[in-house]
């Protein structure tokens, strides 16, 4: 009946008159088209909850996928002809490429292996989530997870309490440290697609370090009172078994070669190096990342990959279920472009809290599309055309576009540590420490985490920079 509504009707959105013809899709289509985009996102969101074994194959991820993106494609090409399927082809572009990316990332982190263990003092523990913090935007939440999640557990094995080194690991790691690049989270990628310059999120850096440094000194203060209670609680000296520690050891040294590869092919793109055009001619950029994952792949030696636990079945689920976002965000951001006047969302704080509470339930990075194409409606600019957010960042000083944009990263980055759905790593790197023997907090427990310790930093980020 839905599907009818949508082939059916040639009614602008939000009209109860007949309207003369409109330049812009998004006028143009019904406000029905947002309900598979909305359905999408709240199957990933509480999907996994109520129905964890079911939701837990691929198959029936890529069933959702395809029930609600199929019929939107389907109108987009009957009803808009080559508009509608130029809008499409558009966005298929921009999964290729993203997808491309985060698999590049993901296989070749998993061809590095930190052998050995560190102390799991407050000390150490507090320098190996700063570094993770640094490194997360340049190999990405995910492939910084990955990396540093099993050397913090082996530090930290004699310990009693220590979900809460876990829990910090994924508010810093999986999340507040990728702010600074495209690479280091899925949202500021998508924006590198529309038009946002490479180096643009670096001008991110105050609201990054004070976020991030909070947090540090929180964990360091928190990690300190929890271990000189397990002192006074536990017979021996608990930091003497801490203090004892296998030489770290890294394997797979070549594919540190091959991520800084992935940031020069990335940033050679955007720069559009080398073209004479000035824009790199299309799927070079996918090719050369396919490239660079395939070499890892096949370079590096089974025994790594093993101790990694290595195996596509991650990326697998990421891929499906952003076919499906991909297509059903198509209509869902243009309705917005087209009338993101109407949210009320007009100042950054709002947008920071905006596309953060929406970034913490769920996924950020369509939530920060949604956000920034609202953003652009509002100042009369397309999105239906290419790099558009680089001409919201080129609007005069009144529009306070750099503000905004900034606003909306910052929210979708920093708040999708809020809970568990919010990013793909903190799901994951739950997992693995609770396959570890760490007695992990339930859904609600982790958001009490995060309401005491982030919800006031948050706060605090916004009068100081929003």
């Amino acid at each position: 009946m839905v599907l009818a509504l949508w082939i059916g009707s040639a009614t602008p959105v939000l009209a109860n008159e007949a309207a003369p013809p409109v330049a812009h899709l998004g006028d143009q289509l019904p406000m029905a088209m947002i309900l598979p985009f909305v359905a999408m996102l709240l199957s990933i969101a509480i999907l996994p909850l109520v129905a964890p074994h079911w939701w837990e194959k691929n198959f029936h991820k890529g069933l959702i996928a395809l029930i609600l993106s199929t019929p939107v494609a389907i109108c987009l090409v009957a009803n808009h002809g080559p508009v509608g399927l130029h809008q499409l082809t558009h966005k298929l572009v921009e999964y290729a490429s993203f997808m491309a990316l985060l698999g590049a990332l993901f296989v070749i982190s998993g061809g590095i292996y930190v052998q050995g263990s560190l102390s799991g003092t407050p000390l150490v523990n507090t320098g190996l989530l700063a570094f993770g913090c640094l490194i997360a935007s340049l190999i990405g939440t995910t492939g910084a997870s990955v990396l540093l999640i099993r050397p913090l557990l082996r530090a930290n094995a004699s310990r009693q309490r220590k979900a809460h080194v876990v829990v910090l690991f994924i508010f810093i790691v999986s999340n507040c440290g990728g702010l600074l690049t495209p690479l280091g989270d899925p949202p500021l990628f998508l924006g590198f697609l529309e038009g946002v310059p490479f180096e643009w999120t670096l001008r991110l850096w105050k609201p990054w370090l004070f976020v991030n440094g909070v947090l540090l000194v929180v964990f360091n203060l928190f990690d300190q009172y929890i271990l000189d209670k397990e002192e006074r609680e536990r017979a021996g000296s608990q930091l003497e078994q801490l203090m004892q520690h296998e030489p770290l050891r890294i394997l797979g040294w070549h594919n540190l070669g091959l991520l800084f590869a992935v940031v020069c092919v990335i940033y050679a793109a955007g720069q559009g190096l080398g073209a004479a055009a000035g824009r790199w001619p299309t799927g070079l950029q996918e090719a050369l990342l396919m490239l660079l994952g395939a070499t890892s792949y096949f370079s590096t030696s089974r025994h790594i990959h093993e101790q990694n636990r290595f195996s596509f079945g991650p990326i697998n689920e990421v891929a499906i279920l952003f076919a499906g976002i991909f297509v059903t965000m198509t209509p869902a951001l243009l309705i917005l472009n087209a009338h993101g006047g109407e949210l009320g969302v007009d100042e950054p704080w709002k947008f920071f809290w905006a596309a953060g509470g929406l970034s913490s339930f769920l996924d950020n990075a369509p939530t920060y599309l949604t956000f920034a194409a609202a953003a652009c409606g509002e100042h009369g600019i397309d999105t239906a055309q290419a790099g558009y957010l680089a001409r919201f960042l080129e609007l005069p000083a009144a529009a306070r576009a750099p503000q905004i944009l900034g606003a909306i990263s910052c929210g979708a980055v920093f708040m999708g540590a809020n809970t568990y759905i919010g990013n793909g790593p903190n799901f994951m790197v739950k997992a693995i420490a609770e396959e570890a023997g760490v007695r992990m907090p339930g859904f609600f427990g982790y958001m009490i985490y995060a309401g005491c310790i982030l919800i006031p930093i948050f706060v605090a980020a916004t009068v100081l920079f929003f």
